[in-house]
């Protein structure tokens, strides 16, 4: 019960870190594109280090004390990272949805605003973020801290180029805050489903961790990284991938 409350807290603190970073947007401020990518990359890669460090190599980690061998652990974590990754895939597949660099996928009602298909996209997005906090406070309060720290920090770029996007399309900014904020409360529904469930399955646990990890791989490649290359921006993404991995590797070895 105590994992349960303060996985959900946690959650809770990593998503709303994503209104926090959408609070300058309020200012008269003017972020170039080259510190947009930055931004973006950063998130991606903190989001590359907690699938390795908080979630691929702890799941490992559960899969042996439960008995499997180290074949076995391995094809568990492949066969979770999967169901990730096609749980994404059907997600993007029959979810309504835009992005804002991409543009809109599966989207086949011309009545559907064009803000509910953001939300769509970025609650897509969120999801696994918020599994990913709640199965490693699932597993240990000491190691889901690291990961709800390096979530956050992730999120709050996240937020502000979020919120940006939306100004850039004619919303207020406070209107564009609060969507930051919707969007940011998804991550503690994911964080409530995967510490419930390891909670009351302690076996399903390095399953849950592939799969968490499987998803934001997904995120990853399929979102942050183009999104972060977008107009011949390449090289500051990769800076930000490579800040926001050092960060969270930090995070996690200092912390874990």
């Amino acid at each position: 019960m105590e994992s349960l409350v303060i996985g959900a807290i946690a959650s809770l603190g990593a998503g709303l870190a994503t209104v926090i970073g959408a609070l300058p947007v309020l200012l008269p401020i003017n972020l170039t594109q080259r510190v947009q990518g930055i931004m973006l990359g950063f998130g991606g890669g903190v989001m590359l280090a907690a699938t390795s460090f908080s979630l691929i190599v702890p799941a490992k980690e559960a899969a042996t004390a439960q008995g499997q061998s180290q074949a076995s652990a391995a094809l568990i974590i492949v066969a979770g990272m999967l169901l990730g990754g096609v749980f994404l895939q059907l997600a993007h597949r029959f979810l309504p949805h835009e992005h804002f660099f991409k543009g809109q996928e599966n989207v086949r009602r011309n009545n559907l605003q064009r803000i509910w298909l953001f939300i769509a996209a970025i609650t897509i997005h969120n999801f696994p973020e918020g599994l990913a906090v709640g199965v490693n406070f699932a597993n240990n309060i000491s190691d889901g801290i690291p990961v709800a720290l390096g979530i956050g920090l992730q999120n709050i770029p996240e937020g502000l180029v979020v919120a940006l996007s939306l100004v850039s399309e004619k919303y207020s900014p406070g209107y564009a805050v609060w969507i930051s904020l919707l969007t940011g409360l998804v991550e503690p529904i994911g964080g409530l489903i995967g510490v419930g469930v390891v909670s009351v399955a302690n076996f399903v646990l390095p399953w849950a961790m592939a799969f968490a990890a499987g998803a934001m791989l997904f995120v990853i490649s399929d979102e942050i990284i183009p999104e972060s290359h977008r107009k011949g921006l390449e090289k500051e993404g990769t800076i930000g991938v490579m800040l926001g991995f050092v960060v969270m590797m930090f995070l996690d070895i200092a912390l874990g």
